[in-house]
Formats: C-alpha cells, sequence, structure tokens
C-alpha cells in the first residue's frame, strides 16, 4: 500500500465523524489524491456528496463499501496519496476495527464534555486489538464542537489525561458554516470567507499529523 490511510472512528454517535471526515479529506485533497470511502451503513457520507451541484462537485471521491473493506482499502491505496475511512459508530460490526488494521492513523472525535470522553472509552480496547496486528496505528483524539472563547474545562482535561491517547494541540469550534455546508454538499474550504477560519482549524489539524 502506498497511501496514507486515515481511519475517523468514535463507536458514539454524534460526535462529528462525517463532518470531519469530509473536511479533513477536501484539505488532503489540497495535498494529493484523495480517496474517501464511506464504510457507515447510515451512507452519510455519499448522501453528503451526492448533494453537490454538477457545476461544483465534492472534491473528493467518496465510495459506499459494503463488505471486504481490507482487499478495498489495499486495492485503491496504489491509486491514492491518502483515503480516508468514516467508520460506523459501532464496535459490533468488526467494521471499525478492520479500518484499524489498514490504516496508520485514527482520528477519534470527540465532544469537550468528560462525559462524553468516558463514553468512547470502549474504542481504547479495540485500539489495542488492531495494533496488534498493526503495529505502525497511531491513534489521536480530536475535541470537536469546542465553544468560541472557551477553555477545556479542568474536568475535561483530566479526564483526556486518563485516556492512553494523545489528544491532537487542534481541534473543531462549533460553527454553523459546517453544518450549511454539509446541506449544500460541500466542504468548508468551498464557502467562500464564511469559511476562512474553519478551514484554518482543518488545515491546523493536517499539519499536526503530516
Amino acid at each position: 500500500m502506498s497511501a496514507h490511510v486515515f481511519a475517523i472512528a468514535n463507536q458514539k454517535g454524534g460526535t462529528g465523524k462525517t463532518t470531519l471526515s469530509m473536511n479533513f479529506a477536501a484539505g488532503l485533497s489540497q495535498r494529493g489524491r484523495v480517496l474517501l470511502i464511506d464504510a457507515d451503513p447510515q451512507g452519510s457520507a455519499v448522501q453528503w456528496s451526492n448533494m453537490a451541484a454538477e457545476d461544483k462537485p465534492f472534491p473528493v471521491s467518496v465510495i459506499s463499501v459494503g463488505g471486504h473493506l481490507v482487499r478495498e482499502v489495499e486495492r485503491f491505496a496504489k491509486d491514492y496519496d491518502f483515503v480516508v475511512i468514516d467508520c460506523p459508530p459501532t464496535l459490533e460490526t468488526g467494521v471499525m476495527q478492520l479500518a484499524m488494521q489498514v490504516s496508520k492513523t485514527v482520528l477519534i472525535p470527540v465532544l469537550p464534555s468528560p462525559v462524553d470522553l468516558w463514553a468512547s472509552i470502549r474504542i481504547i480496547e479495540a485500539i489495542e486489538q488492531a495494533k496488534i496486528k498493526n503495529r505502525q496505528l497511531q491513534p489521536y483524539i480530536v475535541v470537536n464542537q469546542l465553544e468560541p472563547r472557551s477553555a477545556l474545562s479542568s474536568a475535561m482535561k483530566e479526564a483526556l489525561d486518563e485516556f492512553d491517547i494523545t489528544a491532537l494541540k487542534n481541534g473543531i469550534r462549533r460553527r454553523a458554516v459546517y453544518r450549511n455546508a454539509a446541506v449544500d454538499g460541500l466542504s468548508v474550504y468551498c464557502v467562500g470567507k464564511r469559511g476562512e477560519p474553519a478551514v484554518e482549524e482543518i488545515n491546523e489539524i493536517i499539519g499536526e499529523l503530516l
């Protein structure tokens, strides 16, 4: 495999996996060829890209993969610089575990509250299992929906310290532009000046990882 494969994963729903996946992939597309694999049966990423206007298509190829995830990733990885896998919000199907077996990096979006973070704790065991087959796997927490002008609470910082996973210095703020871009089938890179603060924070996340 030649592509850098990223899995965006959390067994807890509602943490912003698809929002991160789509905008992260759009940011990566400025650095190379990108494929986004929608491995979630809900198909949110595919629906998002299908909302794009014909004259303004989503900047990244988005495909749905039902079965044989490992085989499909290995097949496509030869033709792309980056592959982003939007995982389903469950550990029960085994898809998330398969995604982590073929990924170099797994990003775990969490909401900025200790309760939400603790609800994500089962993913640690899944990551440790994946590392048995994939020693290069690097997990990172991405704090999502940070309120503007508010720092992480001391309780959240303590909860992050309890996790044996590095939290990225850069997170994602709660911004209406993320929701508005999704409705139009766009990334924040395609909405002009109002998207610039969001673009900056996605670029900072990419810069920290690459």
